[in-house]
Order: C-alpha cells, then sequence, then structure tokens
C-alpha cells in the first residue's frame, strides 16, 4: 500500500507544479496546447520514419517470488508476524517495435507539418496576447 502512495504523489507532483506556474505560463500553456500536441505527434513520426518502425507498448502478468507476511493472534489474543515465502502476480510494460508501412507514415508526416504550419500562426498569436495581458514581473 505504501508503495501505491508514493506512486500516486509522484504522479500527482508535476500536476500540482503545472498548476503553479505564472498566469502568463498557465495562458500560454492553456492557448497552445493543440500546437504542442501537433508537435509532439510529428516528432514521433519522424522518429517512426529514421527508424523505419515504431513502438508499441503492452502489458505482460509476470510472478515472482516474495516474502509474504501472516498476521495471526496466540492463545493469549497477542499479535504476530509470521513470514513465509509466495508467489505474487505484477503487471508489467513490455515495449516491441512494430512495422511501418513508410507511404503511410510520410502521408502522415505531410499531413501533421500542413497542420503545425496552420496553427503556428494562431499560436505565435496567442503567446504574444498572453505575454501582454500577463507581463512577467522582473
Amino acid at each position: 500500500m505504501r508503495r501505491n502512495t508514493a506512486l500516486a504523489i509522484c504522479l500527482a507532483l508535476p500536476l500540482a507544479l503545472a498548476a503553479c506556474g505564472t498566469p502568463q505560463e498557465r495562458c500560454i500553456d492553456r492557448n497552445t496546447s493543440e500546437y504542442r500536441t501537433i508537435s509532439a505527434l510529428l516528432a514521433e513520426v519522424e522518429g517512426n520514419l529514421a527508424r523505419g518502425y515504431s513502438w508499441q507498448e503492452r502489458q505482460v502478468v509476470r510472478t515472482r517470488f516474495e516474502q509474504c507476511r501472516r498476521v495471526y493472534r496466540d492463545r493469549n489474543g497477542q499479535q504476530h508476524v509470521s513470514t513465509y515465502g509466495c508467489w505474487r502476480d505484477y503487471v508489467d510494460s513490455e515495449r516491441y517495435r512494430v512495422p511501418i508501412d513508410p507511404a503511410a507514415e510520410t502521408r502522415k508526416r505531410d499531413g501533421l507539418e500542413a497542420r503545425q504550419a496552420a496553427l503556428t500562426r494562431g499560436a505565435r498569436a496567442a503567446v504574444s496576447a498572453c505575454r501582454e495581458a500577463f507581463p512577467e514581473e522582473a
């Protein structure tokens, strides 16, 4: 249980820090999210074309031997902990290569480049408007 709590805190921390950005940063993030998404997709497609394959992930259930604990009470009501070896399942992420169709990836790249070019002017206008509305203090 402690591991899950620590994982939740670690995952929530970047979100909390993002919410603490300056008003200008929040405005820019809000108004350029589609542009940043298209740019990330374009970088992924270009990487796929350069490598000749793409990466996929799948969840794999594996088993490992661990020390398990059992709490029991004796005749006097005292709690005792005993340990024993047991097999536990856990889920692991596994990356694997997937072949791509270079022609389809090229068409996808061309479409993303066109969409990025269309969004560039709007993103620049949004950034300048956010900088005017929320000037940074020196």
